[in-house]
């Protein structure tokens, strides 16, 4: 099928879902619910048809008008100037919807389970995966997500063993999927006295977060188990054994959960990080088995990957999963210069998907 009779498709579709909704004669409520989920979804790509077509149709009146001998000097030098410029325009407009037609990740718009955990390098890897947390609380304040903590891990000195938060907003997948991978940072240690700089290492996965209709888990395949909470340094949370380990036996994920005092509370929010960790399974699991080069997000998507460095001597990050460099590790650290890698990161995947495509 061609571009112009896909996106005729598209408008023809736009125009039934219209006069279905306008009319009453959509159905149900969840019928009518979903048409206005499509309707909202096809609206922007119509807009952009139209611009595109508009543009298209004023090039071909300008062409016309150039090669009429009856248009004067004057009027043919403006025409000529419009129409160049709408030569340089239309490729855009293309270009625009044709990403806009790539197909979507079902995950996008869905919240995420954000787990960090520290890797190699001791103390010093546990105080940069507490950096990363904040970078991603301060990135998820800038966007208006909420940020919220279901288990953390601390070393009691600052740095964190692990934390798994949830994060819900609109687009929240979308922008942290690429995310998932090592991170590693270079800098001087508060504790070295020599000034030599050390390499750590934390790790991020990012996972969908999954409701219940993406996942179903039978009771019959949980073994759960609780215990008393341990504290820092061996001391009891509480007297009563309220955390949680839950093992999912077809898969072997095993989430365990410490923080409420409650134990029905860390039982909901060990399903709810174990959910999400099946999804994401399944998820690459029908990746691998679409195609061995769709495995990845960006780079070869193995979570094993060193994906960025945190370089604090010349206070630089570096993705090298598309060999970005910005001199502004101070900015990212803080949220704000974030977007800028995952929008080199968005455009570079959409420009892979473009390829396989054309």
């Amino acid at each position: 099928m061609g571009l112009d009779e896909r996106l005729d498709q598209i408008v023809t579709r736009h125009r039934e879902l219209s006069n279905l909704m306008s009319s009453g004669d959509g159905g149900d409520a969840d019928e009518f619910v979903r048409m206005a989920r499509e309707f909202a979804e096809l609206e922007p790509i119509v807009n952009a048809i139209g611009e595109l077509r508009n543009a298209q149709s004023e090039a071909g009146d300008l062409a016309e008008l150039i090669a009429d001998p009856e248009t004067d000097d004057e009027m043919k030098s403006i025409a000529q100037q419009e129409f160049q410029d709408l030569t340089g325009l239309v490729p855009e407009l293309e270009k625009k919807l044709q990403v806009m037609l790539l197909p979507k990740d079902v995950a996008d718009d869905k919240n995420a389970i954000l787990e960090v955990r520290a890797g190699t390098g001791g103390e010093e890897a546990a105080l940069f995966a507490a950096d990363l947390l904040r970078m991603y609380q301060r990135y998820a304040d800038k966007h208006r997500w909420k940020f919220q903590i279901i288990n953390l891990s601390d070393t009691g000195i600052g740095g964190i063993k692990e934390a798994s938060v949830e994060i819900s907003g609109r687009g929240v997948f979308a922008r942290l999927k690429y995310e998932s991978g090592v991170h590693r940072v270079q800098r001087v240690p508060e504790t070295e006295s020599g000034g030599r700089i050390h390499t750590s290492a934390a790790t991020v996965a990012v996972l969908p977060e999954a409701e219940d209709v993406d996942v179903e888990i039978n009771d019959i395949d949980l073994r759960i188990d609780t215990y008393r909470a341990q504290g820092a340094g061996g001391q009891h949370v509480n007297t009563t054994d309220s955390a949680v380990r839950i093992t999912h036996i077809p898969t072997g994920i095993v989430v365990q959960q410490q923080d409420e005092k409650s134990q029905h509370k860390n039982r909901a929010k060990a399903l709810k990080i174990l959910r999400a960790r099946i999804y994401d399974a399944e998820r690459e699991a029908q990746a691998n088995a679409r195609a061995e080069d769709r495995r990845n997000q960006v780079g070869s998507g193995d979570r094993s990957e060193r994906i960025r460095t945190y370089n604090f001597p010349q206070g630089r990050v570096s993705d090298h999963r598309i060999n970005l460099t910005l001199h502004k590790l101070d900015r990212v650290l803080e949220g704000e210069s974030l977007d800028e890698i995952v929008d080199a990161l968005t455009a570079e995947d959409q420009a892979r998907m473009l390829a396989q495509v054309t």
